[in-house]
């Protein structure tokens, strides 16, 4: 049975200072609330409630002490964020508004991996902080989740040594933290459609590590999208596969490449976003390899309802009725 993860918890609140930047963060909450409207008492059927926050042991799987450390100042994380005026607060302010949220996602991004493990399919309606590297945080990312979910589901014996982990990231933004974060590791392969005019287009490093790499120009619509992904993804699964199992798949289904988002300069639909979504989890369904989404970008106020309606047709397909 599909499962969502989620607490309300993971909602960012900082006295307002949070709306100087176009990432709404409380789409999270939004997005549980919209579904709750939709299924009311049966979606806690399919609820994973999260326990609690990963702990400074659990970051180490995938960051550096020092890097851990640095966080204790303002101006490190202001930086990460792209809020120079948080670099004013106090830490421990910082700490409990912003660095607590993401800690209790980056703790349901192992909780959904574990958990798709044994659903097929499970969604995380945080996490996907996709840029943030072993000693660096940046583009609002100063976790990085997914590197953090796969070294533990390992350490777990949950995926043994030599199995194959494919990440998709399908966010606007290319995925250049999780690129440094799995550099050397060849049982994780990766695909990235991304717009290659935007940010963090200069970091040539990390591109060269993706093994399925399609840049996009500003403005693709959703029928060249889509076209791309239909023609790429299910070789690219199926050539991955083809000398060893792949234990899990990891989808980063970013919602700024909507048409009007102001970072992502993307044209798509929001029938297209939901298009995408479909057709990349049923890729991974049809090969029988379990999958977890989590939900990274998005900078415009509906980007909750793309992902609300997203999980409300995957809910209607696992469920095998209209609700």
């Amino acid at each position: 049975m599909m499962t969502i993860v989620f607490d309300r918890r993971y909602d960012i609140g900082l006295l307002g200072l949070e709306r100087l930047h176009p990432f709404d963060s409380r789409k999270y909450g939004r997005a549980w609330r919209e579904l709750t409207r939709c299924f009311g008492p049966q979606l806690s059927r399919h609820h994973v409630a999260v326990d609690r926050a990963v702990t400074d042991e659990e970051l180490l799987l995938a960051h550096s002490a020092e890097y851990l450390a640095s966080l204790q100042k303002s101006s490190k994380v202001a930086a990460a964020l792209e809020l120079p005026i948080l670099s004013w607060l106090p830490a421990w302010l910082l700490h409990w508004a912003v660095l607590r949220p993401m800690r209790w996602a980056v703790r349901g991004t192992v909780l959904a991996a574990r958990s798709a493990l044994t659903s097929g399919l499970a969604i995380n309606l945080g996490g996907g902080y996709h840029h943030s590297s072993r000693n660096q945080g940046e583009g609002f990312c100063l976790f990085s989740d997914v590197a953090v979910a796969v070294r533990q589901l390992r350490a777990d014996g949950l995926i043994a040594s030599g199995q194959r982990i494919v990440h998709v990231d399908l966010d606007a933004h290319q995925g250049n933290g999780v690129c440094h974060q799995f550099a050397t590791d060849r049982d994780v392969f990766l695909m990235d459609m991304y717009n290659a005019d935007i940010y963090p287009r200069f970091d040539l490093t990390a591109r060269r590590r993706i093994d399925c790499d399609l840049p996009l120009p500003s403005g693709c619509r959703g029928g060249e999208y889509l076209g791309i992904l239909r023609r790429h993804l299910p070789g690219f699964l199926d050539s991955v596969s083809r000398s060893a199992r792949i234990a899990l798949g990891v989808v980063n289904a970013g919602t700024d490449v909507v048409q009007g988002d102001p970072l992502g300069a993307m044209a798509l639909t929001g029938e297209d976003i939901l298009e995408r979504d479909l057709f990349t989890v049923d890729q991974f369904r049809q090969r029988g390899i379990p999958v977890v989404m989590v939900t990274s970008g998005g900078y415009t106020r509906d980007s909750f309802r793309w992902i609300a309606a997203t999980v409300r047709e995957l809910l209607k397909q696992s469920q095998g009725r209209s609700v």
